[in-house]
């Protein structure tokens, strides 16, 4: 429990207070100044230089640094043993714990920072830009502990379906059909699940929407009935926006009474997947063109995870933006600095940032941070499996992520997929091929399949199988053609099956989404370079005149 507290005025007068024991009033203006820039910042955290500068000036880097650590010390000897439990300082940065801030007053008690007298030329630039934009900022009121919602992901729940006749067979199916339903949509670590045991007794009566979001407190609801039809069971879904009574789609499902429980497991799959969709598009239909301020805490982590897996290069930069702020406001939820973790790896592996040391930092912080808040989280164990593969080359320290996870949940898909690609990479086939496979069948709602074909071609590839792997990666390049992983494995088994024109045509494709990529850059970066796997990789991209 959170005892310790920093309670901060930005608008109108600043104020910063340690709710501590004693309470603690910070008064220098300097220090306020300090206080405020590292309460605004993602994840709370900003470089010594960049806040050396702004709070300083540029007199030099000695005379910056001293002002820094002369501010620091004074804030330890004023805060006492609290201030190792707020601030926390490296040799390059400075973080203010933000799981301990809360944020007083409103955004409408005066203008930001409103007489704070700092007069560093680039300190009044960075207030005044804040002002011209103060949504960035009074969001941070609407997500402070005293109205936080706490809930990082949507709510969902199946309902028991429905029996017309009160078929005391066809209940028991009915039942068996949200329990499968909730089954498979709690391997997802976009929703949180509320089991059907739990809704159960509201399907005892003629379902009230209202009365069901009011008692079960969810977003989403699946529901529908069950009935016999000429020796078949017909199951009709309706997925509903619990918040608004909306039905956002319905599915018609048909089975032969007798192997009903049988060929109704495959049904399932498109129903979840359908289910995840919905849920990605609804979100980001949402957040289209809207505040930061006026998102609900439920949408912002789908929202931010669909951007960063769609094509146009402004979804998945924005979905950087999303991120953070999710991160900001559930500071001690472990999946949500996973998956922020998950979009630094993303945006180095991909050639898509211009500061590759920085946001490799950035990526081990986030799965570091997530791994602090939860040691048990197979999710953020496989993140940091994902960065030591792809950013460090680290296979070993992988392949012990991976299997951590495993074994603390063996239904996490994500890390059947990554242990795929870290198998294929160091050519064992076979195994890859197993293990992809797994991670597709445990894969419940992902709106980005496109990424669970791509690492299956690529398992196929450490196969041999050339024919499977070509048709995974034109499926993912079908659905997000900007993957540049996917054209080396299309390109690569066009080569081997001996179809040299169109390997060319797919490297001039390549070339043309990806401009900088070089081959030199991918015998420096990429975890499979020394192994037959990348062997052949690079010969197939030389044979298809990639230099």
């Amino acid at each position: 429990m959170v005892t310790t507290r920093v309670e901060i005025s930005l608008f109108g007068t600043c104020a910063v207070k340690i709710a501590g024991t004693p309470p603690v009033d910070i008064r220098g203006a300097k220090h306020l100044a300090l206080f405020a820039m590292l309460a605004t910042a993602p994840l709370g955290r900003r470089t010594r230089t960049y806040l050396q500068n702004t709070l300083w000036g540029y007199a030099g880097y000695d005379s910056g640094h001293q002002n820094l650590r002369r501010a620091l010390s004074d804030l330890r000897k004023l805060i006492g043993p609290d201030f190792d439990t707020l601030v926390h300082t490296t040799n390059s940065d400075v973080e203010l714990d933000l799981s301990h801030v809360v944020y007083v007053g409103n955004p409408s008690g005066g203008t930001f920072l409103q007489d704070l007298n700092v007069v560093e030329k680039d300190f009044v630039a960075w207030v005044q830009s804040i002002r011209a934009n103060p949504d960035q900022v009074a969001a941070l009121y609407r997500i402070s502990p005293q109205t936080r919602k706490g809930r990082p992901r949507p709510r969902i729940t199946a309902l028991p379906l429905t029996v017309l006749n009160a078929d005391p067979h066809l209940a028991v199916l009915g039942d068996w059909v949200a329990e499968e339903t909730c089954r498979s949509l709690s391997r997802s670590n976009l929703l949180s699940v509320i089991s059907h045991l739990s809704s159960r007794a509201m399907a005892k009566r003629m379902i009230d929407v209202v009365e069901v979001q009011k008692t079960l407190d969810v977003d989403y609801l699946v529901t529908g009935t069950l009935r016999r039809q000429d020796g078949n069971l017909i199951a009709d879904f309706d997925f509903i926006d619990a918040r608004n009574g909306d039905i956002l789609w319905n599915r018609h499902v048909s089975c032969p009474e007798n192997y009903f429980t049988q060929e109704l497991q495959d049904h399932l799959v498109n129903v979840i997947r359908s289910i995840g969709r919905s849920i990605a598009d609804a979100a980001i239909d949402y957040v289209r063109d809207r505040p930061l301020l006026e998102i609900e805490d439920e949408r912002l982590l789908i929202a931010g995870v669909s951007l960063m897996h769609r094509q146009p290069m402004r979804d998945f930069l924005r979905s950087r933006e999303f991120l953070i702020e999710a991160a900001r406001r559930s500071p001690n939820t472990a999946e949500t600095h996973a998956w922020l973790g998950k979009w630094f790896v993303l945006s180095v592996f991909k050639g898509f940032t211009t500061d590759t040391v920085g946001d490799t930092q950035r990526a081990l912080d986030a799965t570091a941070r997530a791994l602090d808040i939860n040691p048990e989280s197979s999710f953020s164990l496989t993140i940091d499996g994902f960065a030591n593969n792809n950013l460090l080359k680290n296979m070993d320290v992988a392949n012990n992520r991976y299997s951590a996870a495993l074994e603390i949940n063996p239904n996490e898909s994500l890390s059947w997929l990554l242990r795929g690609s870290l198998m294929a990479f160091q050519d064992d086939g076979a195994a890859a091929v197993r293990a992809t496979q797994t991670a597709r069948q445990l894969s419940p709602i992902d709106p980005f399949s496109y990424y669970y074909d791509s690492l299956g071609a690529t398992a196929y590839l450490a196969a041999g199988d050339w024919g499977r792997a070509l048709e995974l990666a034109e499926r993912s390049l079908g659905s997000n053609d900007r993957h540049i992983s996917t054209w080396r494995a299309k390109i690569t088994a066009q080569h081997f099956l001996g179809q040299h024109d169109a390997a060319c045509a797919s490297a001039l494709e390549l070339k043309r989404r990806h401009p900088d990529f070089k081959i030199d850059s991918y015998r420096r970066t990429h975890p499979a370079v020394d192994f037959k796997f990348g062997h052949r990789m690079i010969e197939a991209l030389e044979a298809s005149s990639i230099t």
